[in-house]
C-alpha cells in the first residue's frame, strides 16, 4: 500500500520546457485531488523556492509542507520556515573567490532571497519559477545572508571540471547537482531524499509505503530512497537508472495514469 507520494515539479507535473507560471494540467490535479480524499499523503519536492512552489501547490489544493531547494529548505504550507540547511561559511567564502577566479557568475540564495553577481539567463529563469526578485550584489558573502545553495554558472564545456574540482576539494563536506552550464552546491544533508524521509517518519510511513516521481538527476535521492519509485519516458539517464519503474505512455499523461493507478 501507497500511503505517501513525493513528487518533483518540473519535467514531472509541468513537461520538460513549459512556461514559467505554468500549472499542471486538468488531469494531474484531478489525479492528485483523489489522491488526498483517499487519505494519501502527497509532496512536492523541488529546486524552486517556497514562492514558486506554493504557487503549484496552491493549485493542487496541497496543504502539506512543501520541499524546496533540491531539500535545502522545507516550509510548512503558509511558508513558515520547518528548517533550512546552510552551506558551512568557509566552504561558501571559498566558492565565492573560486567563481571570481574564473571570472563565473555566481547565484547565493537562502530560503528567502536571490542574490547573483551577474546576470545571466541561467539565472533569471530560475527566480522566474521560483517567483522572487533578482538581487544584483557583486559580493554576497558580505550580505549577511547564510547560503543555503549556491550555484556557479560556467558554460557545458566547464561544468564537469567544475564538478571534479569541487567533489576532490570539499567531498562529503557538500553536496553536487549539474545542470548543463550550473553546478549546484548544497549542505551534505540536503537532499529531495533526506527530506522525504524526515517527513515520512514524522508521520509514521515507512519507505515501502512511499512513491516517488521525478524526471532528472535532482530526484535520484528520493526515486531510490522511496519503496516505489517512477520517471516519466523522457526522465534522464541518472532517472531511469535510480527508478524502478519508466512510465510506458508519454510525458504528463504517464503520471497521471500512474496517480490514478494507486486508487
Amino acid at each position: 500500500m501507497v500511503r505517501m507520494v513525493a513528487l518533483d515539479i518540473d519535467g514531472t507535473l509541468l513537461p520538460p520546457g513549459a512556461d514559467v507560471l505554468a500549472l499542471p494540467d486538468d488531469d494531474v490535479k484531478a489525479a492528485i485531488q483523489a489522491l488526498q480524499e483517499n487519505n494519501i499523503v502527497v509532496v512536492l519536492a523541488t529546486g524552486r523556492m517556497y514562492p514558486g512552489t506554493h504557487y503549484i501547490a496552491q493549485h493542487l489544493g496541497i496543504e502539506q509542507p512543501l520541499i524546496c531547494q533540491q531539500g535545502a529548505s522545507v516550509h510548512e504550507a503558509d511558508g513558515r520556515l520547518r528548517y533550512g540547511h546552510a552551506i558551512e561559511a568557509e566552504i561558501a567564502a571559498d566558492l565565492m573567490r573560486y567563481a571570481d577566479m574564473h571570472n563565473w557568475p555566481l547565484a547565493w540564495f537562502d530560503h528567502e532571497r536571490y542574490l547573483v553577481t551577474a546576470d545571466t539567463p541561467q539565472s533569471r529563469f530560475f527566480a522566474a519559477v521560483s517567483q522572487v526578485p533578482v538581487e544584483i550584489h557583486s559580493a554576497p558573502q558580505h550580505s549577511g545572508i547564510r547560503a543555503t545553495g549556491i550555484d556557479i554558472i560556467s558554460n557545458e564545456a566547464d561544468a564537469r571540471d567544475v564538478h571534479v574540482f569541487l567533489e576532490a576539494r570539499y567531498g562529503a563536506r557538500i553536496t553536487l547537482l549539474d545542470f548543463n552550464s550550473v553546478t549546484a552546491v548544497h549542505a551534505p544533508q540536503s537532499s529531495k531524499g533526506a527530506a522525504i524521509a524526515a517527513m515520512a517518519a514524522n508521520l509514521g510511513i515507512a519507505n515501502s509505503e512511499v512513491l516517488a516521481i521525478g524526471d532528472g538527476v535532482n530526484d535520484v535521492s528520493m526515486l531510490a530512497w522511496a519503496g516505489h519509485s517512477a520517471t516519466p519516458s523522457h526522465g534522464d539517464r541518472h532517472a531511469c537508472e535510480a527508478a524502478k519503474e519508466v512510465l510506458a505512455t508519454p510525458g504528463i499523461a504517464g503520471v497521471a495514469e500512474k496517480l490514478r493507478s494507486l486508487l
